[in-house]
């Protein structure tokens, strides 16, 4: 199978190649696109070589499916493009994913939507698939009606830049030097947390935060869903955490709800309290599930559960899940 890779030199097309190569997806041809400065430049998949290329070459090479992780405005430009030229395209950005006519697809959860005729198709935002992947199981048995969720997330999650300023600011400290990084975020990162990710909207909260409410409610097909959301960044680099808080219309018992965990896909239940086994950042990064502990009943009212979501954004937040949704397709006939 042909695969263009779009952005194929950023953090997430990077990643995208390492997930391709370690899950032996089927690749015949491997076309890695970037931005005219890249050209030419060279990416390394399974031990070889391959020259990267600018948008119009790689829709002459006929790919069955582009992966896309270069950014919303290089999406709306481009996947019509690629779509027209009969080429599936799996979009990483936030371009496509509201969009009526675009399937948004976490595939443990909603896979099925998808059609032969999708040409584009939308995977959502980090932060959204780590939750939803641990919400399905449960609104599924117990009818979840609002969802409160306050995340910590990775300056992975930003880019190269935030890497840099937080790796040369720790430098600074620890060692006296540092200088040479640039700064991706207004504030510096290490020892502070910052309250916002992305813009801010007219309603007072960020983009990010909103993400989370539309597309939650688009991946569980219930717009019934009440969800409120704080999107936090903070100085750590193995992937987002996640203190969710959801109340569910029915009742539950709680060996009841580490057993649906238990067995849902895609999830590893990390919860010893004996032990002090919880999920963290260190323990998700480099790994493709979603790791759910501190599983308890909120005290304060009922029908009510607390739970602590942790996974590797980079991975299952974005690289992984397009390609989970690139082998759907394939599997089932769709491209």
């Amino acid at each position: 199978m042909r695969v263009a890779v779009v952005g194929a030199t950023g953090l997430v097309g990077t990643k995208m190649l390492q997930v391709l190569a370690e899950r032996n997806f089927p690749v015949s041809e491997l076309i890695p696109v970037a931005s005219a400065k890249s050209v030419g430049k060279e990416v390394e998949f399974k031990g070889t070589k391959y020259k990267v290329v600018d948008m119009e070459a790689a829709i002459a090479a006929k790919p069955n499916v582009a992966l896309f992780s270069a950014g919303g405005s290089t999406s709306t430009e481009w996947a019509p493009k690629f779509a027209a030229a009969g080429i599936t395209v799996v979009d990483n950005s936030s371009a496509w994913r509201m969009d009526p006519k675009v399937p948004l697809v976490v595939p443990e959860i909603n896979a099925d939507v998808l059609t032969s005729n999708d040409k584009i198709i939308a995977n959502p935002n980090c932060s959204t698939i780590q939750m939803v992947v641990a919400l399905a199981p449960l609104h599924k048995a117990y009818n979840a009606q609002r969802i409160v969720v306050s995340t910590y997330q990775s300056v992975t999650g930003t880019g190269v830049k935030a890497v840099s300023q937080l790796r040369g600011e720790r430098q600074k400290e620890v060692a006296g030097s540092g200088e040479g990084y640039e700064m991706a975020y207004k504030y510096p990162i290490d020892l502070n947390v910052i309250p916002q990710i992305d813009v801010f909207l007219d309603n007072g909260y960020t983009k990010e935060e909103m993400k989370m409410v539309n597309e939650t409610k688009k991946i569980m097909r219930d717009d019934s869903i009440r969800v409120t959301a704080t999107t936090v960044r903070i100085p750590v680099m193995g992937g987002h955490s996640e203190a969710v808080n959801i109340e569910f219309e029915k009742d539950f018992d709680l060996a009841e709800v580490r057993h649906l965990l238990e067995t849902a896909p895609g999830v590893v239940v990390a919860d010893d309290l004996a032990n002090l086994h919880y999920p963290m950042p260190m323990d998700a990064h480099e790994k493709d599930e979603v790791f759910v502990g501190r599983i308890r009943r909120d005290e304060s009212q009922p029908n009510t559960l607390n739970l602590w979501v942790v996974s590797d954004n980079l991975r299952k937040g974005a690289a992984t899940n397009a390609v989970q949704v690139a082998e759907y397709l394939a599997a089932n006939n769709l491209i």
